[in-house]
């Protein structure tokens, strides 16, 4: 844990919003003391469209959240999701060299696990330990001080493309912050809203958010499968407003005020009033009409998730459930149709195990960006390894910056 009262921000750079958590820690708590929140434009599907619209979105949501915290932020925890994101399960094995698992025996057997080839395009993001093997015993979370003569790893690796992670980065410093790490979204979400006994006997987590729909499944304490599904609130978003002919802003707020992911569920007298666009009155339509054109897409999204996680071959770990999280897992009758969808028990996934501004957050709309403050805080015992990773990621900036110096000194002489 972080040195008690020290501050982290996080930022999450959402498909459809901006958010910003100040975090500190206090009697060895996570106490959120600050945020900042704006709608963001300039993504999509999780990626980077448009730097202007970005930058300015990320410039408020801190202004707002330096305001609650009264802190001037300058660094931060940014989340990274898109479905640039790729991930794979490796192994690496290394002879121990004392008869005795050491700390550096640990670090070449990961390093012969990540000595896989990964195209120039593409940068290692995470490389997760699942378990470890000493001779022929498995299911190991910690070797140190176990004695054998050959230790294997099995991690479990993520990748994003390179020039997304740039250009989050690129957002972030031209917004006034410098980014200590970039942390894979679903990884982040799982620390604010999964519990370490649902992550031992096994459960899926699916955050569905604006532009993707993130999935990772753990067993055993460990990762064991990402992925992301190309998909998310958007396109229901963008369903209602062709269906009910209205402007997607109006679309946006029916949505998240009338919307129910389940039709059998509405009432037979319940209306809704929408408007129209140009300039026509506005009409009074059955909310059943509106629920017809959700639960649709809803269904496939979350049948298109389910297929993932078969195809992965990991429905058998789920024996916990399945934990729905993100701004969908808020619409009414969604946790029914996903138990009909997986056939497992399904929750909504809150952030927990905070303290501060509880009710502020305690949403599933904000679990990656309190989980990105947990995930910050409980990696800070590593912090030369997130020093190191924020200096790569600058130097992904400066390669273009000396491109440019170059440029301009060979035009000048």
């Amino acid at each position: 844990m972080a040195d008690e009262g020290s501050f982290l921000v996080s930022l999450d750079v959402g498909t459809t919003k901006i958010c910003v958590v100040v975090a500190r820690t206090i009697d060895g708590k996570v106490n959120i003391a600050g945020i900042g929140s704006h709608p963001s434009t300039g993504l999509r599907k999780g990626v980077v469209v448009n730097i202007d619209s970005t930058v300015n979105a990320i410039k408020k949501a801190v202004e707002e959240a330096e305001l609650m915290a009264g802190i001037k932020i300058s660094d931060c925890v940014a989340g990274i999701a898109g479905a640039h994101i790729k991930s794979f399960n490796s192994n690496g094995v290394v002879a121990i060299k004392e008869k005795e698992v050491r700390r550096d025996d640990i670090t070449r057997a990961i390093d012969a696990g990540k000595a896989v080839a990964i195209p120039a395009d593409r940068l290692l993001i995470h490389v997760i330990p699942q378990e470890f093997i000493v001779d022929d015993q498995d299911g190991i979370k910690d070797p140190i001080g176990m004695s054998g003569v050959r230790l294997e790893v099995r991690v479990h690796i993520v990748t994003a493309s390179t020039s997304s992670a740039e250009n989050i980065v690129k957002c972030c410093y031209l917004g006034g912050l410098s980014v200590d790490d970039l942390v894979l979204s679903q990884l982040a979400s799982s620390e604010a809203t999964l519990t370490p006994e649902e992550t031992e006997i096994g459960v899926g987590l699916v955050d569905i958010g604006g532009g993707t729909s993130d999935v990772a499944v753990f067993a055993n304490g460990s990762i064991r499968y990402t992925s992301v599904v190309a998909l998310g609130g958007n396109h229901i978003t963008n369903d209602i407003a062709i269906g009910l002919r209205t402007p997607l802003e109006e679309a946006e707020k029916i949505k998240k005020k009338y919307g129910c992911a389940m039709s059998k569920m509405v009432g037979a007298n319940e209306t809704v009033e929408v408007p129209s666009v140009g300039g026509r009155k506005p009409r009074t339509l059955m909310r059943k009409t509106l629920a017809d054109i959700i639960e649709p897409r809803v269904e496939e999204i979350l049948s298109l998730v389910n297929d993932e996680i078969k195809r992965s071959g990991c429905e058998k770990l789920l024996a916990s459930g399945i934990v729905l999280t993100g701004g969908c897992a808020n619409l009414e009758g969604v946790i029914e149709l996903a138990e009909s969808v997986f056939s497992l028990p399904v929750r909504r996934g809150y952030p927990v195990g905070i303290g501060g501004l509880v009710d502020v957050v305690n949403n599933p709309t904000y679990a990656t960006a309190v989980g990105l403050v947990l995930h910050g805080f409980k990696e800070n015992r590593g912090k030369k390894v997130r020093f190191e990773r924020r200096d790569m990621f600058k130097m992904l900036l400066d390669k273009r910056f000396i491109k440019k110096v170059k440029a301009m000194f060979k035009d000048i002489f």
